[in-house]
């Protein structure tokens, strides 16, 4: 560090010790204001430039040092200066002390901190670089974090000094306002009737108001910021435009519709979206075909010496398509313009905030959602895209049973599938990074799915990443790298690439109306679920982070029912209760919080395991594989999270959902009656294991007594009961 740093920061580190070791804090305290302030009164009135000056400094020595006191100088101003006064004394002061505590920082700091922490601070450098001067303006005005970490934190990002002055001027104006207004009524006070004084009350409610109130003028200047370039229609022929006909812009649309709104819905493929087409429907009629050759395979389990299950591929496909014409008319055209919908097949634009093109045709619209899916994510592995792969999408095209099929991919919709098509006869092995399957669940999740998966003669390979993809006299192979040492080669006929998904944003024209995505294409919505340009919302995959079906539906409701009722009641989005299941066999189901988050977060919890094998009708129906797993808070029964693995889990795991939603625990659900022989008792014994480790043993031992009591004994201690 060079010489003048070292001066600087030791002067610094002085005034700061001088602070605290001399209690100085005592003098910035509204009891020594109230009780010097005939003093300060006089000699205010004596030496009126001399106060302005000495206040000036020390207001501009506190703030930049970062001392506490801020808020105390400022209510003072106000006493002693009045309003105006107060506010320019202030406003300068606490600027140009806030530019002095930046500068220091970077001369000092900024180039170690950046060395050492700079991933730490992408956050930060992002939001300075999309909205620049506007960022520091919102952290001003609305202050999430305080002032002084602002000061301190803006120093390690690029903007420049006199940019970062004028705007924390400009931001911190209000709030100066507001605390010098509130410090010249109480230092009107001199009897206790001004304390009813209509200007003191109106001052308090200011002060109360003052972060809703700064947080209104900044919602208005960014909307009038995006909205400024567009004209808004005098008329409009829709409240709502839907884009996407998947679950989640099927249910905005019905809602809108049910509450007799005028609404156009606009997909551009097939109606239902993936859940419906390519994905939760075709992949459960698959995996339910599937099942029924596992059981013709576990014959003998069910007393029967053998049996003989032919089959043709192809006419197991068509079933799924079966399947899936037997739900379509739910999701059709026909149905949602009898419901009172405008349905648009074609292509759409956002051309503005209040319009949407569809292969030319434009339709104003007081509001959009989008809810245009995702779709499945390929990673850019050379020699893939020459080979030929499936997705989830395509994989529905295949009409024969590939000898070998290599999945890409240990998540859900690779463990489903690959289990799927072991079971048909294919030759699988599941190539995934890391370390286990299904990397969201605990371990002992992943380790009995990885047995069960390893008895069906399914090849697991995890902790492989794939490196690239050959092609050799027809013959296809995967090269992977084991635990980054050495390279594996797995040869195959068809692969199945499953390492996730990404949101469906490309070519809506977000870019051109100004809506904000994230870094993998989601698009950026509030707890409202709405963008940063007002009129419009979106809902599902599109957004994330939970990319299920039910999840969309029931963010759905949200992005309809605010933009429509906004001007009377708006909706915070509730994701405290967010259940999901994967279906293999057995299926892992899961609500809340797990073991491993837990422990991630660090969080201390109670873990109560109940395993199906000692469930009645688990064992009836040779179905004994797995548990219910349920987390709490040590001692307590309230439910953090369950976790079943078993059969029909997804349908087990309701009464939990249902529990966590209406806040009920575990003595709960044991109190309940559960039918005789059924799967989901496995969920009330779960509870009464839960009970009986906190078996209140001292009122138990009380309760014997009294029992020997009742039949004549007469006994000392615990020893009758334990003889008796």
């Amino acid at each position: 560090m060079k010489a003048s740093r070292i001066i600087l920061f030791v002067v610094v580190a002085l005034l700061i010790a001088s602070f605290f070791v001399f209690d100085l804090k005592e003098f910035f305290t509204v009891d020594f204001f109230e009780t010097q302030r005939d003093a300060i009164t006089a000699f205010q009135n004596e030496n009126p430039w001399l106060v302005v000056i000495g206040f000036f400094l020390i207001y501009v020595l506190v703030t930049g040092t970062s001392l506490p006191g801020a808020a105390i100088l400022t209510l003072i101003a106000g006493a002693l200066f009045g309003l105006v006064q107060g506010v320019i004394l202030v406003s300068f002061a606490s600027t140009i002390g806030a530019t002095m505590a930046f500068t220091i920082t970077r001369f000092l700091f900024r180039d170690v901190v950046r060395n050492r922490f700079g991933q730490y601070l992408t956050a930060i450098d992002r939001g300075v670089e999309r909205e620049g001067a506007f960022y520091l303006f919102a952290l001003r005005l609305v202050p999430a974090v305080p002032f002084f970490v602002v000061n301190l934190v803006m120093a390690l990002t690029p903007i420049s000094t006199w940019r970062f002055y004028w705007v924390s001027q400009l931001g911190m104006l209000f709030g100066t306002i507001v605390y010098v207004n509130a410090g010249a009524e109480l230092g009107q006070i001199e009897s206790l009737g001004d304390i009813l004084s209509p200007g003191l009350w109106i001052s308090f409610v200011l002060l109360g108001l003052a972060p809703l109130l700064a947080k209104k003028i900044l919602d208005f200047i960014k909307s009038r910021k995006v909205m400024r370039k567009f004209k808004k229609p005098k008329h409009f022929d829709n409240n709502l435009v839907v884009i996407g006909a998947g679950s989640g812009g099927l249910v905005a649309a019905l809602i809108a519709a049910t509450v007799k709104a005028k609404v156009t819905l606009i997909e551009r493929h097939r109606m239902g979206g993936d859940c419906l087409n390519t994905g939760c429907v075709p992949s459960k009629s698959l995996l339910r075909s599937a099942k029924m050759l596992s059981y013709a395979a576990r014959a003998k389990e069910f007393g029967f010496e053998s049996t003989n299950v032919t089959f043709e591929f192809d006419k197991v496909m068509d079933r799924v398509q079966r399947v899936i014409k037997k739900i379509e008319p739910n999701d059709s055209v026909e149905r949602y313009t009898g419901l009172g919908v405008n349905c648009v097949m074609g292509d759409a634009k956002i051309t503005s905030p209040y319009s949407v093109a569809v292969d030319g045709q434009e339709i104003t619209t007081r509001n959009i959602v989008i809810a245009t899916g995702g779709a499945p994510f390929v990673p850019p592995i050379p020699g893939l895209e020459e080979a030929g792969y499936f997705t989830s999408d395509t994989i529905w095209e295949l009409r024969t049973v590939p000898a070998r099929f290599l999945v890409l991919g240990g998540g859900p919709i690779g463990s489903e599938l690959a289990q799927a098509f072991s079971r048909f006869g294919s030759e699988v092995a599941i190539v995934e990074q890391a370390p286990h399957l299904l990397m969201r669940e605990d371990d002992d999740v992943s380790e009995l799915l990885a047995e069960q998966f390893e008895s069906e003669g399914i090849r697991l390979l995890t902790h492989h990443t794939a490196l690239r993809v050959e092609v050799n006299d027809g013959e296809r192979v995967l090269v992977c790298l084991k635990d980054e040492e050495s390279e594996i080669r797995v040869p195959f006929d068809a692969i199945l690439v499953a390492v996730g998904r990404k949101p469906n944003t490309e070519g809506l024209g977000l870019e051109d109306v100004g809506v904000a995505v994230g870094e993998k294409g989601e698009i950026v919505v509030d707890e409202f679920l709405r963008t940063n340009v007002p009129t419009i919302y979106a809902c599902g995959d599109a957004i994330g982070p939970y990319q299920f079906t039910h999840t969309a539906s029931h963010e759905a409701w949200y992005a309809s029912v605010n933009p429509l009722f906004g001007p009377f009641k708006r909706f915070k989005a509730d994701y405290s209760v967010i259940p999901w299941t994967t279906f293999t066999d057995p299926e892992v189901g899961r609500v809340g919080i797990n073991e491993k988050e837990a422990r991630q977060r660090g969080i201390e919890v109670e873990v109560t395991r109940f395993e199906l094998d000692d469930l009645d009708r688990a064992l009836a129906d040779e179905e004994g594989r797995g548990f219910v797993k349920v987390v709490t808070p040590p001692g307590k029964d309230r439910i953090l999270g369950a976790t079943i693995v078993g059969h029909h889990a997804g349908d087990l795991l309701a009464e939990f959902i249902a529990a966590m939603k209406w806040g009920k625990g575990l003595k709960a659900l044991m109190g309940t009656i559960h039918i005789y022989p059924t799967l989901a008792e496995a969920n009330k014994f779960a509870a009464s294991t839960w009970r009986k480790k906190h078996a209140p043993e001292n009122l138990l031992a009380w309760v014997a007594r009294f029992h020997n009591l009742r039949r004549g004994l007469r006994a000392k201690g615990n020893n009758v009961a334990k003889q008796v």
